[in-house]
């Protein structure tokens, strides 16, 4: 059974997320970054295994797909390490919503992509990275259905389009 799928989100993995918000928007002229460091990470798993996690991220809107810039602090396994060294950075993985999370990930794991790093936010958002490197060449993130998830992506898109160029980051409460 195939699920409706829809990918939101491109993200890069940055070593210094401050000056690649900088680098990003002088290059592209978009802002403002939502910006949530040291994001608050009360459940995190390595393939399927407990862990920990620190990571900071950013969030822009650019036409209708939005970028998310991210760091991840320390050398903790995960989906990111996996890909990316300290000091390295590119493109890491798509953001896709669905309909249903759990029967979504059965389904790439079934098709032969494992679960990496699964975590759940302090505000009760999830997410789960999937190794889809031997087909697509990176990694996909599949998020849980959630209001707080839908109205984050509501905000920096309304953000994006009423911007006045002034306020280039936005800090966001990393429990939020």
């Amino acid at each position: 059974m195939q699920f409706s799928q829809r990918v939101v989100q491109n993200a890069y993995f940055v070593d210094d997320l401050d000056d690649a918000i900088e680098r990003w928007h002088r290059l592209w002229g978009i802002g403002p970054f939502f910006v949530r460091r040291h994001l608050v990470l009360p459940k995190v798993t390595y393939y399927g295994a407990p862990a920990r996690l620190d990571i900071s991220a950013a969030y822009v809107q650019a036409g209708p797909i939005q970028i998310e810039l991210v760091t991840q602090h320390g050398n903790d396994p995960s989906a990111f390490r996996e890909v990316f060294r300290k000091g390295e950075g590119g493109f890491h993985h798509v953001g896709m919503m669905t309909e249903s999370y759990d029967a979504t990930l059965s389904q790439y794991e079934r098709a032969g992509f494992p679960v990496v790093t699964e975590l759940r936010t302090a505000a009760g958002r999830g997410a789960a990275y999937i190794d889809t490197r031997p087909m697509l060449g990176h990694m996909l993130e599949v998020y849980r259905p959630s209001e707080s998830l839908a109205r984050l992506y509501r905000e920096v898109a309304e953000a994006s389009a009423n911007w006045d160029g002034r306020e280039l980051q936005i800090e966001v409460d990393p429990t939020a």
